[in-house]
């Protein structure tokens, strides 16, 4: 299958690798030159435009920061829509506003091109060795259709729903994650304040109830003081901006949701914006005068 690919991110770059590796027929198109060399070095085809790329596929993905970025991927100048073919089918990866998904899906079915709403969770580390977890929105068909493509990426890929649903779940996916790892930082500060040691603890309640992939994940960096972003801070931060944006369009309380938040916040006022979400480990050193280590 020839699929067109925007956006060479930390999680897309890895994630187009994989669709060569299943051997499709990849063409990409990013700003950054370095990403669209390094695919172009494994096999893939580089374009100048969305629009060049939308010409030469009838499926693309894109995989962008937030909701803005793939309305201007898709309807900007020489953006996918331009060079779209009736019949298209564009799926996005990114992790955006479920209602932006919907305005986007309703834009494009007026022009005869259909709509996927996939965002992923997992980070890099899954990206890199395709097993994300994919959440699709979208005709069930559509989705039936795109299944073994979307399965080079990821370990899971589930039907959520109509077009929308993908990013609902997404959303539901970093609340827990954010509330998981900051519970991670907050005992693991609690621990090495009352003089026991982070590791054995960890140990000790991680084959029980409180064991989490988030804690398995999350606690060895903290400990290791080891901050290199699989996703980074002002991710989560854009991701929990669009969590709080729904809920509170539809009256739905998520007070935990806003508590990590400002947390979230907090970190990025002290510059640790570009660390990975596990910095949330920094929060509670500060405030608890400790320093999560082994």
């Amino acid at each position: 299958m020839k699929v067109g690919f925007v956006g060479l991110g930390i999680m897309g770059k890895p994630m187009a690798k994989n669709l060569l590796k299943a051997g499709h027929e990849v063409v990409v198109f990013d700003l950054n030159k370095a990403s669209v060399d390094e695919l172009v070095g494994c096999g893939a085809k580089a374009v100048t435009s969305g629009a060049e790329l939308a010409a030469e596929c009838d499926q693309f993905i894109t995989m962008v920061p937030n909701s803005p970025h793939v309305r201007a991927a898709v309807f900007g100048d020489n953006g996918l829509a331009k060079g779209a073919k009736k019949g298209a089918t564009l799926i996005d990866m990114s992790s955006i506003d479920p209602v932006e998904s919907k305005k986007i899906g309703a834009d494009l079915e007026k022009l005869g091109i259909d709509m996927l709403d996939a965002p992923v969770s997992g980070g890099e580390p899954k990206a890199i060795d395709g097993t994300l977890s994919v959440m699709v929105g979208g005709k069930k068909a559509t989705f039936d259709k795109y299944y073994d493509l979307l399965k080079c990426m990821a370990g899971s890929v589930v039907y959520v729903g109509d077009l929308g649903a993908g990013n609902i779940a997404k959303l539901a996916n970093q609340i827990i994650v954010a509330v998981n790892i900051a519970a991670v930082a907050e005992a693991l500060a609690f621990s090495k304040k009352c003089g026991a040691d982070p590791e054995l603890v960890y140990q000790a309640i991680r084959g029980g109830l409180a064991g989490s992939t988030v804690m398995d994940a999350k606690a060895p960096m903290m400990m290791a003081r080891n901050f290199k972003p699989g996703f980074r801070i002002e991710l989560h931060i854009k991701d929990l901006t669009n969590a709080l944006n729904a809920a509170h369009a539809i009256n739905s309380p998520v007070p935990l949701t806003g508590q990590v938040m400002e947390m979230m916040q907090a970190l990025k006022c002290d510059g640790n914006e570009k660390d990975d979400h596990s910095a949330l480990a920094k929060y509670y050193e500060k405030i608890g005068n400790v320093t999560i280590s082994k």
